[in-house]
């Protein structure tokens, strides 16, 4: 019904009124009328209909002066919209807020004033705010809440039990009513803790993205009737691959192996195995244990504290698959040729025993230096042969038009209490550039697969960019005189490969990259394939880690119920059609919160190490030049605001120019400039890092 609502409202320009969408649709009970009004109420609620004051309803898309999307208030009262669509901010005074508060999402009417777009709040449609962090301060004997965001201005009446409580707990906070829009009454569900307990920072940012850390008691009595090892019963239909030759490749530190690989190698032909732990086998359909992935999912990685999608006894026991132990997986065997093309494949439900758990650092001495680690050595020809085969397989991927984006990663050293103590830049050398290739090879074929088959499934898609943001992107390269090939541009992967290839040599070529990323449509889950754009790949889905993210469990029940079950009745197929559009936004969304979790601790933990390093030195990179001042990238990636006040004299924002330029025009400062800086202050609670510039800059 909701399809075939939005059709008949796109072919139509004019609002409709429920009768007009009723007899469109051909509906005759009350029942189905009482259905057609949910529906249109909920297309109202997400956005995407508007409803005129005559209650008549219109797409969004025909009302010009209409914009959807979420909040984003500032610490001094104002806030832009952050449109769904991709579209620039809008900013929103203090008085156009209509009572709206930080993450709703609001319908917002546009207007021009003195020359710049504003816009004035109509309506909320969904307040996101349920629940709140912050800590307890006693006032008079009485509990108060100091909220941790600070643009949250809202006071909140605390209406519990507060015999547990003290100064310095770190609270959550349900909301339970509104009293005005500033004021609330809230519920403390849960004291996080002390704030000056180890690793509390990280759990409150957590609980504040609505991570959870605990499984519940029914998840728990449910552990309690799945097996440490593989039973007789459990192979049962499945290939025996123990005797081969099979081992993983993870991270020094890593518990949760869900890929393991193998090759062989004959007329011209290799045999890439891929074989995936088989974790939809125990985490099954309508379980407290399903329920519990569902929710959370993924697995959340913050700072050196992960936060599993799954328990322990799974991620790091009987789902895991770790050397010496049979483990039950799914293998993708793939035969390919000297050209990186895949000639044949099976996909089938497996037996395995890892060989070895191996480690990039060992490979990497191994495929980069031509040391064979202790340990290793029976191993090097089937290492070198991989090496060989992942060369192809990346030089096809690159020939289609895949983008190779190197973008430097943060990589957070703390102490035993938990204390950022080093910032490094995460490495990525050849071995884990393999594993990359042969997991997007195994997630290629399982998507064209089942794709061919026409059933419903859940694609991992990348959309196209839009045409405007490259150009926006062209101009300002224009604008900063860094000249790039952009004849015969038509917005396509290769194209991006161009940018990227003339980028590659100019000294800030990681902000550009950075940059250019930021100017392309977000990768999410959709049973609607769209292709992957920055892969360019016409099917790709998420197949290789279901220990930690939902959607591959997802992928591999459908494997077992179309390909091992053989269940392709309309039933089965009706259930998964209705079923995967939710489970395609619930695992973007949730992914989503765990990335900007994962941004926030990092900013956390970058202020936390430099408020040990007040008035330190360091050499930088303008990243950002805005009308407030500039921030300054330095090697770690530790980033700063040099705040315009701090500059000496007077100085004008040129967006034509990217820069802030000085009153006489001597002195101007733009993206890609070189900066001594002094840091002068940090902030851990607040995320913040200020800088000011050393005389002799430009």
């Amino acid at each position: 019904m909701r399809n075939k609502i939005l059709e008949y409202l796109e072919d139509n320009d004019k609002a409709k009124s429920l009768i007009e969408i009723n007899d469109y649709l051909n509906l005759h009970t009350s029942d189905e009328l009482e259905e057609l009004q949910k529906e249109v109420n909920k297309l109202v609620t997400e956005g995407l209909v508007h409803e005129t004051k005559k209650q008549k309803y219109l797409l969004m898309q025909y009302c010009k002066s209409l914009h959807t999307g979420h909040l984003d208030m500032t610490k001094n009262g104002y806030a832009f919209l952050i449109q769904d669509n991709g579209e620039e901010d809008i900013y929103i005074s203090k008085d156009n807020l209509n009572g709206a508060i930080h993450d709703d999402l609001v319908l917002v009417d546009i207007f021009m004033r003195n020359g710049k777009v504003e816009g004035k709040v109509l309506k909320v449609l969904e307040r996101k705010l349920k629940q709140v962090i912050g800590e307890i301060l006693y006032v008079q004997d009485k509990p108060t809440l100091i909220l941790d965001d600070k643009k949250l201005d809202l006071e909140i009446e605390l209406q519990n039990n507060f015999a547990n409580l003290v100064d310095g707990h770190k609270v959550l906070v349900e909301l339970t009513k509104q009293i005005s829009s500033k004021k609330f009454v809230g519920v403390v569900k849960k004291i996080i803790g002390h704030k000056n307990d180890p690793d509390i920072d990280i759990l409150t940012i957590a609980y504040k993205y609505n991570i959870e850390l605990d499984f519940s008691d029914e998840v728990k009595e449910e552990l309690k009737n799945i097996p440490d090892t593989v039973l007789e019963k459990d192979k049962k239909g499945r290939v025996d691959l123990t005797a081969e030759e099979i081992f993983t490749i993870d991270g020094d530190d890593t518990k949760d192996i869900d890929d393991a690989i193998s090759i062989k190698y004959a007329n011209g032909l290799y045999t890439l195995g891929v074989h995936i732990a088989d974790v939809s086998y125990y985490v099954r359909p309508n379980t407290a244990l399903y329920n519990a992935a569902y929710e959370r999912g993924t697995s959340s990685y913050l700072a050196d504290k992960v936060l599993p999608m799954l328990p322990h006894e799974l991620s790091n026991g009987i789902c895991s698959l770790n050397p010496g132990v049979e483990r039950l997986a799914i293998s993708v065997t793939m035969q390919i040729d000297e050209k990186g093309k895949v000639k044949d494949y099976d996909i089938f439900p497996s037996i395995i025993k890892s060989r070895k758990q191996m480690t990039y650092k060992c490979v990497n001495k191994i495929l980069e230096e031509n040391t064979v680690p202790e340990g290793y050595e029976e191993f090097q020809d089937s290492l070198l042969k991989m090496y060989d085969l992942a060369k192809i397989l990346r030089k096809r991927l690159v020939q289609n038009g895949y983008i190779e984006f190197e973008i430097p990663e943060a990589k957070i050293i703390q102490d035993e209490s938990g204390k950022c103590i080093d910032i490094v830049k995460r490495e990525q050398h050849e071995g884990e550039k393999l594993i990359e290739d042969f997991m997007i090879a195994a997630n290629e074929v399982v998507a064209t697969h089942i794709y061919n088959m026409d059933l419903p499934f859940i694609y991992r898609v990348h959309g196209m960019p839009k045409p405007e943001k490259i150009t926006d992107f062209l101009n300002m390269l224009k604008i900063l005189n860094i000249h790039v090939n952009t004849k015969g541009i038509s917005n396509s992967s290769k194209d991006m490969q161009v940018i990227l290839n003339d980028l590659k040599d100019e000294k800030d070529a990681p902000i550009l990259s950075s940059m250019l990323l930021r100017s392309m449509q977000k990768a999410v889950y959709s049973p609607n394939n769209i292709g992957h754009f920055g892969l360019a790949l016409k099917n790709y889905t998420h197949f290789t880690s279901p220990i930690r993210r939902f959607p591959d469990t997802t992928v591999h029940e459908l494997l077992r119920t179309y390909l091992f079950n053989k269940q392709i009745d309309n039933e089965t197929i009706d259930y998964w059609a209705k079923s995967l559009p939710n489970i395609a936004d619930h695992s973007s969304e949730r992914e989503q919160a765990s990335v900007e979790a994962e941004r926030k601790v990092v900013d956390m933990k970058m202020a936390e190490y430099m408020e040990s390093h007040i008035n330190e030195e360091y050499e930088g990179i303008i990243t950002t030049v805005t009308n407030f001042g500039f921030f300054v990238e330095l090697p770690n990636l530790v980033e700063g605001l040099v705040h315009v006040s701090t500059l000496p004299g007077f100085y004008n924002y040129v967006p034509e120019l990217l820069a802030l330029v000085s009153a006489d025009k001597k002195v101007m400062y733009k993206i890609g400039d070189c900066v001594k800086i002094k840091v002068v202050n940090a902030n851990k609670e607040a995320r913040m890092i200020d800088f000011e510039v050393i005389n002799g800059n430009n």
